[in-house]
């Protein structure tokens, strides 16, 4: 096809005409919302790297989940502050820690609405790393995998629509379908987080859940940037181990490996559009420098059009209302 036979702009003259001849879309029921929870009550606190989210406290859930459910976003992914911690991170897998409480306070409110949770220690020990410390400060990957399963089947106790296991530990998927499986859980689906990259967009995060390494960094068990063939295999090995879902963390700069992890294996696929690259487009924003509508949108987008299915994002709140103006 050449010029002038083909003339591509043809397809572009009107709204009603690139609507007709879109080949991606965005759509709300795409977006599952992370929230930070703690102890206290009356809590609503701003994080102050990422304008807009916040920490919140038990009792302000309701009321959050109304919230989320009115814009029309299905789920969230829950993260929990304890309000102490140990070497252990017994907080994570405690009967009445932060998040087993904050799944039964939301399905009590609304047993409908979609409960995901984070599974992982770093937000819960006193080191910042996400599992147990040998002598010599090395996470031992099979002592981890039982606190994981252990936090995990709370997780499920409580009342959680899907766990998501984020410490990248080998083997921690198949720890976790076995315990679920071994007390009746087998319709709890896993996601996760299978290509998750030691990166430098975490920082906020870190902030809004506290859970920084107090020493070292977590480049020996997170993965290293500049590889792709081994998000495929930490992928596979996920499936393998019966992931029902596979996530690429962060999004922005790894769309290559979501396309390449979707075209791979061909199964339903989630970004996480990390805080990092939330408060960049805040700032942004903030300075007059971008439209934060425009770029919002369009980044989302892109994440779809890499080959996501599922969206974990900071702005889907903002999207949400964008989304039903549209």
């Amino acid at each position: 096809m050449q010029f002038p036979s083909y003339r591509p702009r043809r397809l572009r003259r009107t709204e009603t005409l690139r609507a007709m001849v879109r080949e991606t879309s965005l759509d709300v029921s795409d977006l599952i919302y992370p929230m930070f929870v703690e102890f206290g009550t009356g809590v609503r606190r701003e994080v102050s790297s990422m304008p807009g989210v916040f920490n919140i406290s038990l009792d302000m859930l309701p009321a959050e989940i109304d919230e989320l459910k009115a814009l029309g976003i299905p789920a969230v992914i829950l993260f929990g502050i304890p309000d102490s911690k140990d070497e252990a991170g017994s907080g994570a897998y405690a009967e009445d820690g932060i998040v087993q409480q904050a799944i039964r306070i939301i399905k009590a409110h609304d047993p409908e609405f979609y409960v995901i949770t984070d599974v992982c220690m770093c937000e819960y020990t006193s080191h910042g790393h996400c599992g147990a410390l040998d002598d010599n400060g090395c996470v031992m990957n099979d002592v981890t995998l039982e606190m994981l399963a252990s936090t995990a089947l709370s997780h499920a106790e409580a009342g959680a629509d899907m766990v998501a296991p984020s410490d990248m530990m080998d083997g921690r998927v198949g720890a976790i379908r076995a315990a679920l499986d071994a007390e009746g859980f087998t319709d709890v689906p896993i996601m996760a987080y299978s290509a998750k990259y030691a990166s430098a967009y975490y920082g906020p995060f870190r902030d809004a859940a506290d859970s920084a390494p107090t020493s070292g960094d977590r480049k020996a068990y997170q993965m290293d940037p500049a590889n792709g063939e081994e998000a495929l295999r930490e992928t596979a090995l996920d499936i393998e181990e019966g992931a029902d879902i596979v996530m690429v963390k962060p999004a922005l700069a790894y769309m290559d490996i979501i396309r390449r992890v979707k075209d791979e294996f061909g199964y339903p696929t989630c970004a996480y559009n990390v805080s990092g690259e939330y408060a960049m487009v805040k700032a942004a924003a903030a300075n007059g420098w971008v439209d934060e509508k425009r770029i919002v949108l369009e980044t989302l987008l892109g994440f779809k059009r890499a080959g996501a299915d599922l969206i974990i994002t900071y702005h889907a709140k903002d999207a949400a209302r964008w989304l039903k103006k549209a």
